[in-house]
């Protein structure tokens, strides 16, 4: 098997056909990457916070294996409604693409799929099975692929930048499992960014350039930048809350790429190479541009979507905050809960610790590294940018980007750009372990030097990876009520808020009937006048209101209406109305006629 060192590819070569052909394919080195990043996803995610809690609350699973068809990771409320989103994009594209951003959620309002960062991406997986049971099980597997993909994208880069594979491999777990990420355990939107580490990766190796060795020709391969392309608008389509800013990024890294190509003296790129970036940018471009106007027309016709400073003080994290972590990380949430309170409101958005391990290690490779004087200060420089950024109205830089670059305005929580320094930090990071693993292989005798270098190592990653572990819920999914499949579309169930919503979404994944609920960022005015009216259902203002929308019945759950201003619905007269109401099952149907 010919080998070509980390420093130059980082990769392996499989060899010819012949009859190790399979073993060898089997113990290359990106097959046991790409295994091994499942296999860790799996038990940090799936196997071991289940074993971690052990018998907790009602409602949540018990020890050694949570059930995926019937739980579902983080809690019943935000992860339903994304579970709702991926059914929801498989789909439109069998049965309705055209109407795709049109769902089935937040009649009479046109332009749902935008009211979310759409997931788009995730499609293909949409395709395969119907109803409730089908998409929880399906967001449970994109949600563990997810972490799969962040860490062994994060992995790919650093070896294409240089690393070796232990530096890669902390770089790649610390990407990953930085405890800030399970303050968004309902949030596979901002979880998904495994497509933008895989991205640069891809394009990187496409265009033959590495930190350690700079661009070479003879390492070009214009195959790789195509699908670095395609991996980056493939991100974009999960949506703009990581992928605005990975827009911008990457669109200043092609910036850099021309400039230095102009500097040195416009060197001659080869033609396959030209032809795979204009057509890899192109298709990024279309991608991009389709997902930004279908955003643009949902703020087009509701301009509250268009956030304040004073709305982004409110998520802005404070310094501290990246010292302190989620409620859900293993090793710190408990401890911090004091600190994590004095964040003030919306804490999961401000706690963003990425790992005091990883910090140290980070810091060892400002000093000690196998990249350059001159990158680490570039590392750093851009480390220290992207905090000043996600500190939002707390620090000096975001408020100019809110008023001067697109799409800013829009975003509603500076602190979910801590991906950047995460990536950064594992970078830094990644070049004091393959420096130091240099430095033990130069003083250890031939024989040992492999020994001696995992010594070291490993335990440095295993720290990474400990400080990673979760302490997420496996909870159980509150079932459809009956009442729900008995009811003509369009209907609207109540309680009608974000709360119950996002649980009805998830229901109506059993043929998606047109419904009135539906939760997100964007509270249209008219959505919230409904909501308020319907306070009073069944009243003759409240009728006459849903037969101007077309809304044909209402549905009451009952064991969700007491304590909610809805809970007259359960007893209210019909009489004179021109509605009727049935009961089914412990629920209650209007209809109105």
């Amino acid at each position: 098997m010919s080998v070509t060192t980390a420093e130059e590819t980082g990769t392996q070569q499989t060899g010819a056909a012949g009859p190790g052909r399979l073993r060898r394919i089997a113990r290359h080195e990106w097959t046991l990457a790409c295994g091994g990043a499942l296999a860790l996803a799996v038990l940090m995610i799936w196997i071991l916070p289940p074993m971690v809690l052990g018998v907790t609350s009602a409602g949540t699973i018990h020890a050694g294996f949570a059930d995926p068809v019937h739980t579902i990771i983080g809690d019943s409320a935000d992860p339903t409604g994304q579970a709702w989103l991926l059914a929801w994009d498989g789909h439109a594209l069998l049965h309705n693409w055209a109407h795709l951003w049109d769902t089935n959620a937040f009649y009479p309002d046109r332009g749902g799929l935008a009211f979310n960062d759409s997931l788009l991406g995730y499609a293909p997986a949409g395709l395969i099975g119907t109803g409730p049971e089908a998409a929880v099980l399906r967001y449970n597997i994109v949600f563990v692929l997810a972490f799969a993909l962040a860490s062994l994208g994060a992995y790919a880069l650093a070896r294409q930048l240089g690393a070796n594979l232990a530096g890669a491999a902390v770089a790649g777990a610390a990407f990953a499992y930085a405890p800030w990420r399970y303050g968004h355990e309902g949030h596979l939107n901002i979880l998904s960014t495994g497509g933008i580490v895989l991205a640069f990766a891809m394009l990187a190796r496409g265009h033959g350039w590495s930190l350690r060795r700079g661009y070479r020709p003879d390492r070009v391969r214009p195959g790789w930048a195509v699908a670095g392309w395609l991996v980056a608008a493939w991100q974009i389509s999960l949506g703009f809350g990581v992928g605005l800013p990975f827009f911008y990024v990457l669109a200043a890294a092609v910036l850099v790429a021309a400039g230095g190509w102009l500097v040195t003296g416009r060197p001659r790129l080869p033609r396959r190479l030209v032809l795979a970036d204009l057509a890899g940018g192109a298709a990024f471009a279309a991608v991009s541009g389709a997902m930004a106007y279908a955003y643009l027309r949902v703020r087009a016709d509701h301009p509250e979507t268009v956030r304040s400073l004073d709305y982004l003080a409110v998520f802005s994290p404070p310094p501290r905050g990246l010292v302190i972590a989620p409620h859900s990380s293993l090793p710190w949430g408990d401890w911090h809960e004091t600190a994590r309170a004095a964040l003030g409101e919306v804490p999961p958005e401000k706690a963003l610790l990425c790992g005091y391990v990883l910090y140290a290690l980070a810091a060892c490779g400002l000093f000690n590294s196998i990249w350059t004087v001159r990158q680490r200060v570039h590392l750093g420089a851009g480390l220290v940018l992207s905090v000043l950024l996600l500190l939002g109205t707390n620090g000096p830089l975001y408020p100019y980007l809110f008023e001067h670059l697109p799409g800013f305005d829009g975003g509603r929580t500076p602190g979910r750009l801590i991906l950047w320094p995460t990536l950064l930090l594992g970078l830094l990071a990644a070049g004091f372990v393959t420096d130091l693993a240099r430095r033990i292989r130069a003083v250890t005798l031939p024989g040992a030097r492999s020994t001696a270098v995992k010594l070291v190592t490993v335990p440095l990653l295993l720290g990474v990876l400990a400080e990673g572990l979760p302490k997420m819920d496996h909870v159980t999914v509150p079932p459809a009520p009956a009442a729900l499949a008995t009811a003509p579309g369009p209907l609207v169930v109540l309680p009608f808020d974000d709360s119950n919503d996002l649980n009805i979404m998830l229901w109506s994944t059993g043929g998606f009937p047109t419904i009135a609920n539906g939760a997100s960022s964007v509270i249209t005015p008219a959505r919230q006048e409904l909501r308020d009216l319907l306070q009073s259902f069944p009243s003759a203002p409240a009728v006459a209101r849903l037969r101007e929308l077309g809304i044909r019945s209402v549905v009451v759950v009952r064991q969700r209406v007491p304590g909610t201003p809805y809970q007259y619905a359960l007893e209210g007269t019909v009489d004179g109305l021109g509605i009727t109401r049935a009961q089914v099952g412990d629920d209650v149907v209007y209809t109105l006629d």
